[in-house]
């Protein structure tokens, strides 16, 4: 699974969500995307989880882009 996120941040300084998750279907498209958006947003982020969701088998999350601020990710 491979994930596009854009954040922003509110009037306090807390990120948040600029739109819901993307879900994408290739790495390469998702990271093109995000290199699109890094003037638009405080943040962007594309990140995968390894493993197989069809058996509720979920690794870790690996960023495969970062820009600006995001959250952290475990």
């Amino acid at each position: 699974m491979i994930v596009l996120s854009a954040f922003n941040k509110d009037e306090r300084g807390t990120l948040i969500p600029a739109f819901e998750p993307r879900h994408m279907k290739r790495e390469d498209t998702a990271v093109y995307i995000a290199q699109t958006l890094v003037n638009d947003y405080d943040g962007v982020v594309v990140w995968c989880h390894e493993g197989n969701p069809a058996i509720g088998e979920q690794g870790p999350s690996v960023i495969l882009f970062q820009s600006g601020l995001v959250p952290e990710f475990d």
